[in-house]
């Protein structure tokens, strides 16, 4: 069932817009599948097998509470293995769907000893009605942002979950240098366009009343030099012609310098959206 009315609002259409750059442009990456296994490929090169973000254990120790050893689990756009890992360590059946041959090929290759772990190769939103079997728990996390059609995405993870269906998304606030560089000296800078938000709203569209938890996180980026520190820290900004005094002036506060490194801590938040499939 979805939602009708007057006062309706196409939450998918929302979402697609917010797919756009800042110039009203599709991102290459976002309907060029070639590019997108470049992307993976090469960034798997640059990790050390089995490597997670530390910030992950945070996000899996909470939902591990809703998944117990029994479950089978469906995990969409597992990537490097942030979840894949502890999820194998976890349950008895994993079954992971991933648009990516290299993401499939590197999970393979680090759970070579893990007979109750299974791959697909599909992109998760076209999928046939008939081309997955349900299992206890369906989850993605960090996995939607090339999924034009979302709401087709939504339907199966409600189909496909027979206790229940776990959406998570690490959320802001952005960095607090930039929110500095906006307010005090305007400059225009790449807010986040999509957020957790849209899910709760998605599915209540499709008459899905979803629970939402908020989980504080922290991060720490590390540089090597203080160069590649005020570098990273500019792509954000949208104006060709900005002030290295005014970045660094804004990066100050939240710098630390130690043996010759540089740290930048970040506060931000994960948002864990879940529903009892309907």
């Amino acid at each position: 069932m979805t939602r009708k009315g007057p006062l309706a609002i196409n939450y998918e259409a929302l979402w697609q817009e917010g797919m756009k750059d800042w110039h009203g442009h599709m991102p290459e990456r976002m309907v060029n599948d070639q590019l997108e296994e470049q992307f993976w490929a090469q960034s798997i090169a640059r990790k050390n097998a089995g490597q997670t973000d530390p910030y992950a254990a945070c996000i899996f120790e909470e939902i591990k509470g809703t998944i117990q050893p029994e479950h089978s689990v469906l995990e969409i756009g597992p990537g490097w293995g942030n979840y894949t890992f502890p999820l194998a360590d976890h349950v008895h059946e994993l079954t992971c769907v991933d648009s990516s041959e290299s993401i499939l090929t590197y999970l393979q290759s680090c759970l070579q000893d893990q007979e109750h772990v299974s791959y697909v190769y599909a992109k998760w939103e076209a999928l046939g009605e008939n081309d997955l079997k349900a299992h206890d728990i369906v989850i993605g996390v960090n996995c939607f942002y090339r999924m034009y059609e979302i709401k087709s995405a939504l339907y199966h993870m409600n189909r496909l979950a027979k206790k229940r269906a776990i959406i998570g998304m690490t959320t802001g606030p952005i960095q607090p240098h930039y929110e500095i560089l906006h307010a005090k000296y305007g400059y225009d800078i790449k807010f986040p366009r999509r957020d957790y938000i849209e899910f709760l709203n998605l599915l209540y569209e499709m008459d899905i009343y979803a629970e939402c938890k908020i989980l504080p996180l922290k991060r720490v980026y590390e540089y090597e030099t203080y160069e590649q520190l005020v570098t990273t820290q500019s792509k954000k900004i949208l104006n060709s012609d900005f002030s290295r005094a005014h970045i660094e002036e804004s990066l100050a506060p939240f710098i630390e310098e130690k043996d010759g490194r540089f740290y930048y801590r970040h506060d931000f938040h994960a948002a864990l959206v879940s529903w009892e499939p309907k």
